[in-house]
């Protein structure tokens, strides 16, 4: 595979192009970022932008919420850095870890926030989540889904328009540039979130095993809808320099946020992921699609922004990525599907022939948590 000649990003990776000298166009991006972007200026527009929704009703914005560390960091500068009073909203997607809810009872508690969560009927999430992994070998369609067609849902029903996300998503992709102040709308969502199935199409091909009321929580809201609102969805990657480490440090310093192993991730990044049972075979998924891995992503952001060599950080891929994960049994007794059905469903969304060899797979280690999960078959 041909390789970004500044990362280690192949050229399978999800939007990604070289330019004359070999460098992708993330890369390009993380350089605009550090080197063009006035972030005091940035900082401004931010501070602008919510003096226009501060105490206009019960609350001054939404914080979507899953309890990692991108989103514990949102919420955290949300309150304590902007000041204001935001409705934190949570997606359960049936996979949350048990240190999530540890953690979450912290940050919740030191920065006095009101949560709404709200979580799927688990027979219909089963019925989705194989239906997209066999459509596009991605299982994950209900809780991105859910995650932002769900929270702009709460934002009409509850009359709050400002609703703030984390970071850019010129950070890893390049549907948008890092100059651009892109907000998140329904061009957005079909773009980057639903794997080009929307709710209507994910009920034609679940051919009426549930119903069309099952599936609202999926649906965006209406254009019409979103206008009356006033609706404003910003990233809050856009105004405030992403770092993902050093948001690390401030939410386990601030919060007592913690990290914790997630299956083919290297341990000196015990932040990433941490909040998903199933984080790990998504991973393995990609790796069987695209060839590279969780490892390769986190550090490629390790080398854009200078804090490690590009081989190292090829040595440090190839360690990791691509084993097997110890969870996968759980995952496939959950879905009722054999192993090797799910390899024939994951190769056949392939994104190119990159060469994977089920007879050269490894293992990983079993998760310290997995006998605390609750059995979901």
């Amino acid at each position: 595979m041909k390789y970004c000649t500044k990362c280690i990003l192949p050229e399978t990776h999800e939007s990604i192009q070289f330019d004359e000298k070999g460098v992708c166009n993330i890369c390009r991006q993380a350089e605009v970022k550090h080197e063009k972007i006035d972030w005091n200026a940035r900082r401004k527009m931010l501070d602008s932008i919510v003096a226009r929704y501060r105490d206009k009703g019960e609350y001054d914005c939404i914080v979507p919420f899953s309890g990692g560390k991108d989103s514990t960091f949102q919420l955290w500068y949300v309150v304590k850095e902007l000041g204001l009073k935001p409705l934190v909203v949570r997606y359960n997607h049936w996979g949350y870890r048990p240190l999530v809810s540890e953690n979450n009872i912290r940050t919740f508690k030191k920065l006095n926030v009101d949560v709404l969560e709200f979580t799927s009927n688990f027979d219909v999430v089963k019925k989705l989540m194989l239906e997209s992994l066999k459509e596009t070998g991605d299982f994950c369609w209900h809780c991105h889904t859910g995650v932002f067609a769900h929270t702009m849902q709460i934002a009409v029903k509850f009359n709050i328009p400002l609703v703030i996300w984390g970071e850019s998503s010129s950070e890893y992709r390049s549907y948008h540039t890092a100059e651009e102040l892109e907000e998140f709308d329904e061009k957005a969502f079909n773009e980057m979130v639903n794997l080009g199935i929307n709710a209507d199409k994910m009920y034609e091909l679940l051919h009426g095993s549930v119903s069309k009321r099952d599936l609202m929580a999926f649906q965006f809201p209406s254009k019409d809808e979103l206008d009356k609102l006033g609706a404003k969805a910003i990233y809050l990657g856009n105004y405030v320099k992403w770092h993902t480490k050093h948001q690390v440090e401030t939410i386990k310093r601030e919060l007592g946020w913690k990290g914790q192993a997630v299956e083919g991730i290297p341990p000196q990044y015990d932040y990433e992921k941490i909040e998903c049972r199933w984080q790990g075979i998504r991973d393995y998924c990609k790796y069987i699609k695209r060839g590279h891995g969780r490892t390769n992503h986190l550090a490629c952001i390790d080398i854009r922004n200078g804090e490690m060599d590009r081989d190292v950080g090829f040595k440090l891929a190839q360690m990791y990525d691509g084993k097997r994960p110890a969870s996968l049994d759980d995952f496939l007794a959950i879905l009722g599907i054999t192993e090797d059905e799910f390899e024939k469903i994951v190769l056949s969304n392939e994104v190119s022939d990159w060469g994977f060899d089920h007879n050269k797979l490894e293992t990983g280690p079993k998760l310290p948590d997995m006998d605390r999960w609750p059995d979901l078959t």
